[in-house]
């Protein structure tokens, strides 16, 4: 501990900043680390060192923890006004409760904001983590100025926010916007909630890759499942791989079929897509356009982007804390 401190007070010392304009604390709680950092505007001032997430028995020490490296982050930036954080799973917006967490055990009915009050003694504001990402797309990147957003970010899992007439879309429970729930199959995959093809578990990290080792043993070539993650998919279809290439076309038919029922269904401006899957760009990008192009009402496509977000890991420290800033002093 003695080392992380000396070495954020050693970051922050070497920072310019100026204590007039107000700023936000933003908090990425992940699955695995946890980080936190001073926001102002699309700027991070500041970060603390990151927190391992499973390393804390349970829900009020992890906590304690955020807290503290919350406080150490006050101290040099005593300006700042609110916390926010992202969460990954159902969190009420408006209680501060978090009801479940995905892939992080013992988190069920959590007061998270009224634990992280008491210990900051700031105002707390709490989102799921991919409401966060869509806020900060809509806010500050690539949906800045515009009033209907799908918003995705795809990695181990699929996240997404979804901005209506210039609104965050939270639902009767604050759970909507699951789109990675969504089904493209309905005889399909049997998905984490007894939901049948789930647009996650064909787009996901791990399903990618199991679904290109198995196209790869079909053709006769036994491939590692190391050499079939998306990263390496985009090397191997930019080199004139055939089956890698054939991946990327079935990922962009898959994505497209919920991505093109979000369009009949709220006739979005703009889809903003990150995360590690998003990073193919043309071999992703491309085909989906083309086949939205080919299947969507003429109204729904012709001014339709679809567009690669502006943020990447700091998407969710960034929205966390733009979100809480704007609740806080009311503004949209």
């Amino acid at each position: 501990m003695l080392f992380f401190l000396c070495n954020f007070y050693a970051v922050s010392y070497n920072r310019v900043m100026t204590n007039s304009a107000i700023t936000s604390i933003g908090v990425d709680f992940g699955g695995t680390s946890i980080k936190m950092g001073v926001v102002r505007g699309t700027e991070i001032l500041t970060t603390a060192p990151s927190i391992a997430t499973q390393e804390y028995s349970s829900p009020t020490e992890l906590i304690k923890a955020i807290a503290q490296f919350v406080n150490m982050l006050r101290i040099k930036h005593p300006e700042a006004q609110v916390i926010g954080m992202g969460m990954p799973g159902f969190v009420n917006f408006y209680n501060g409760t978090v009801y479940t967490l995905t892939n992080v055990p013992g988190w069920h009915n959590v007061d998270v904001k009224e634990l992280l009050q008491k210990e900051c003694e700031l105002p707390v504001y709490i989102d799921n983590d991919a409401n966060c990402m869509a806020y900060a797309e809509w806010k500050l990147g690539a949906g800045k100025g515009k009033k209907h957003l799908v918003c995705l970010t795809l990695g181990t899992g699929v996240g997404s926010g979804i901005i209506i007439n210039n609104e965050l879309l939270r639902g009767a429970a604050c759970a909507a916007g699951e789109l990675g729930q969504t089904s493209i199959d309905y005889r399909g995959r049997l998905g984490h909630y007894g939901n049948h093809g789930s647009l996650e578990d064909y787009i996901g990290n791990r399903e990618i890759a199991a679904d290109a080792r198995t196209l790869y043993a079909n053709n006769g070539i036994d491939r590692a499942i190391v050499d079939c993650n998306p990263i390496a998919l985009e090397k191997a279809a930019l080199a004139g791989d055939a089956i890698a290439a054939q991946v990327w076309d079935g990922l962009a038919q898959k994505l497209s079929c919920a991505l093109m029922n979000c369009c009949y269904l709220l006739n979005p401006e703009a889809i903003i897509i990150g995360g590690g899957v998003a990073k193919a760009k043309s071999l992703l990008f491309n085909p989906l356009m083309e086949i939205m192009k080919n299947q969507l009402a003429a109204p729904l496509v012709e001014n339709l982007e679809i567009l690669p977000a502006k943020f990447g890991t700091e998407a969710g420290t960034l929205g966390a804390a733009t979100l809480a800033l704007h609740t806080h002093f009311g503004e949209n």
